[in-house]
């Protein structure tokens, strides 16, 4: 698409994932099937969550919540990354980038948020057993949900609103697989300035804030655990907190590394995405979303017990169906 200085530009076009053609196919035979799995992953355990009595507790709450987060989330980069991938022109419209956009600021916003919530009624569940039915009841959880997917909707339309009233006249190539927010301001023709301190702000505020309520909780769930008696419930406990805390760090880590660093070159002239940013947004958005349901909760006792249950079932009806005829 050839742009004038003096045409607001109408569409986009995405550099994409790779420039090595020989890569294409490998690409898109990898991620294909793991967005399969992730949405999946996601809707098995909301539905094994919802029609399970015993996992009606405010953990597997938050669960059910974070997997339809999960679904969204990955759905809004995923399925337009792989059809570009197969694609000779990978082009997406002014208002579908800002869609998508938004979105995806939406949903990376009450993921991170979500995580800080979780963290935390963990910390309840492990340091105060006593008192965790009371302290964690299902009025506070919806409301803690509500207010995640509020600010989520209110930062993502701030983000939104800021960056696609800006002045697109120039080059239309955006240089990522997606519409993210530094790419996106990098090809406006007017002053970017505010909508990158605003950015920065957000992904700070959002980014580090719940790192401050996560580390925490975890310090102090440690230092609980420690003090067990019984090596094999430490060692339970342990590993449960470890899978948790990698899941979390490969979500933070890859954000803040991609953003943090982006904001330090947004005024420069040189490409801010490069591989190595790409292979980085790859974490947050496609890996992440499959890592939480296999750590969180198939690793969970209680969820691999209610899925075995339910198998067992479906096997035993199938025989009697079977038999029957």
């Amino acid at each position: 698409m050839d742009i004038t200085n003096e045409t607001q530009v109408t569409g986009f076009i995405f550099s994409g994932l790779t420039n090595n053609d020989s890569l294409i196919l490998f690409l898109f035979i990898l991620f294909l099937p793991l967005y399969i799995m992730t949405i999946t992953a996601n809707v098995g355990l909301l539905t094994i969550v919802q029609v399970t009595s015993s996992l009606q507790n405010p953990m597997y709450f938050f669960l059910s919540y974070l997997s339809l987060v999960d679904v969204f989330y990955s759905s809004s980069v995923i399925p337009k990354m792989l059809v570009d991938l197969i694609s000779k022109k990978k082009a997406i419209s002014f208002v579908g980038c800002a869609f998508q956009f938004f979105v995806y600021c939406l949903l990376v916003a009450s993921e991170s948020l979500l995580f800080s919530i979780m963290s935390y009624d963990r910390y309840v569940a492990v340091c105060h057993p006593l008192h965790y039915m009371t302290l964690m009841t299902k009025k506070k959880c919806r409301c803690l949900v509500s207010v995640v997917l509020s600010i989520g909707f209110i930062q993502s339309s701030v983000q939104t609103g800021c960056t696609f009233t800006l002045q697109f006249c120039g080059s239309n190539l955006i240089n990522h697989f997606y519409c993210d927010v530094f790419p996106v301001l990098k090809l406006s023709c007017s002053d970017n300035s505010t909508c990158g301190l605003i950015t920065f702000c957000i992904v700070c505020i959002l980014g580090i804030g719940p790192l401050m309520v996560i580390l925490p909780s975890y310090l102090l769930i440690i230092f609980s655990v420690s003090q067990i008696k019984s090596s094999s419930g430490k060692s339970k406990a342990f590993s449960t907190c470890s899978s948790h805390l990698m899941c979390v760090f490969i979500f933070y880590g890859s954000t803040l590394y991609t953003y943090l660093r982006s904001h330090s070159t947004i005024r420069s002239h040189s490409t801010i995405f490069t591989v190595q940013d790409k292979v980085a947004s790859v974490f947050y958005t496609a890996v992440t979303p499959i890592l939480n349901p296999l750590i969180y909760s198939l690793r969970n006792q209680d969820v691999k017990h209610t899925v075995i249950t339910l198998v067992q079932k479906q096997l035993k009806k199938h025989r009697w169906c079977s038999t029957s005829t």
